[in-house]
């Protein structure tokens, strides 16, 4: 009788243990706007968005459940965040690297961008925002999306070298910002310090040199001593493309057919069919230029 009691009472007690667990545990559902981050490199910079994405769900979004003329959080939740590893320019305004939030005036017509110095608000700031504490603002043009976007979306598109935009997407609408960063700088500090004025240079180097030099338009001359360097002991199929390249440039066809003609054997042995067929193709081309 003893032991039954001891059973009983031993059951009770798990059982309340268990409820109390489950309580504390709660019920774990899908969130009605999901956080999300994404991270972009920009020329030689990183950077980074953290928001929470609503979705339509049958309703009218700008100009309804987002009014005209005033501000949002651009997001849902707590504000979004824009981050910087370095100094960049945002639609020609300089913006210090650092953390900030990213508060936006959709208009039908124009909407204002807001760069703004405090993190630490919730939603769309209520009386807690203060317009002094804004970086920068200015305004930008919302174009029309024929493709109906459920969910707010922020992505980057169309990169470039130094540059890439921001997209603001929801419901019928874009709403486009540029990001420059500070490339050429950064890439001539590394070129005047590990090529021009070092003594002992690898032959990657040179290439890398020489490439920048090309894809940026500058001293072709230069470019082209620098990857014949790269190119004169252990030439490689892609580097020797990028010299008849800039020999083309040089309008040097002549010579620019004959090195592509070495990169194609160099490309075979390497059972390289793109490379094959991109100097086939320059060929073509550079005998019309004869």
């Amino acid at each position: 009788m003893k032991n039954t009691f001891i059973g009983f009472a031993l059951s009770a007690v798990l059982l309340l243990s268990a409820g109390a667990v489950q309580a504390q545990q709660g019920i774990k559902t899908p969130a009605a706007s999901p956080s999300s981050k994404i991270e972009q490199t920009v020329g030689l910079s990183t950077v980074t968005v953290e928001y929470s994405r609503p979705s339509m769900k049958g309703r009218k979004i700008f100009g309804g459940l987002e009014p005209y003329g005033e501000l949002w959080r651009t997001g849902a939740n707590a504000s979004t965040k824009l981050k910087l590893s370095d100094d960049v320019t945002i639609e020609g305004n300089k913006v210090p690297a650092g953390e900030y939030a990213l508060y936006t005036i959709p208009g039908e017509n124009e909407w204002t961008i807001i760069i703004h110095k405090n993190t630490k608000l919730w939603g769309d700031g209520g009386t807690d925002y203060k317009p002094e504490e804004d970086l920068v603002r200015f305004k930008v043009k919302p174009v029309q999306n024929a493709r109906t976007v459920e969910t707010f979306t922020i992505n980057f598109a169309n990169l470039k070298q130094d540059a890439a935009d921001v997209e603001l997407l929801w419901e019928n609408t874009i709403v486009p910002f540029t990001i420059k960063t500070d490339v050429d700088s950064k890439v001539m500090s590394q070129i005047q310090e590990q090529v021009i004025n070092s003594t002992n240079v690898s032959p990657n180097l040179y290439a890398a040199a020489a490439a920048y030099y090309y894809n940026s338009n500058k001293d072709l001359k230069q470019a082209l001593e620098w990857m014949k360097k790269a190119n004169a002991n252990d030439p490689k199929f892609y580097n020797v493309h990028t010299q008849a390249k800039i020999q083309a440039q040089l309008k040097d066809y002549k010579g620019a057919i004959k090195t592509a003609q070495q990169s194609i054997e160099l490309a075979k042995a390497a059972n390289n069919s793109d490379y094959v067929s991109l100097n086939e193709k320059a060929i073509s081309e550079w005998k019309k230029m004869k």
